[in-house]
């Protein structure tokens, strides 16, 4: 367990890392690229630290049905 809550937690902090080096970059492809990483910072804390792994399916589809909904209409607005 204590294995998986460290990997966790470094993955998130390389995702933190690479979302502030990939702002500096220039391109149209920057915000869609930290929005994804926004959003898988998302699930790994949802899945691990709020231990979602374990809810029922309907919670589990509500959490990733509302991120992919809202990643989805912020590229829209955004494009």
């Amino acid at each position: 367990m204590q294995k998986t809550v460290t990997t966790t937690w470094i993955i998130l902090i390389i995702l933190t890392i690479s979302s502030a080096l990939i702002f500096k970059l220039d391109g149209s492809y920057v915000t869609t690229v930290i929005l994804i990483l926004s959003a898988l910072k998302f699930l790994g804390i949802s899945f691990q630290f709020m231990d979602m792994n374990k809810a029922h399916i309907a919670w589990k589809t509500i959490i990733i049905s509302f991120i992919t909904v809202f990643v989805m209409g912020l590229l829209l607005i955004v494009a």
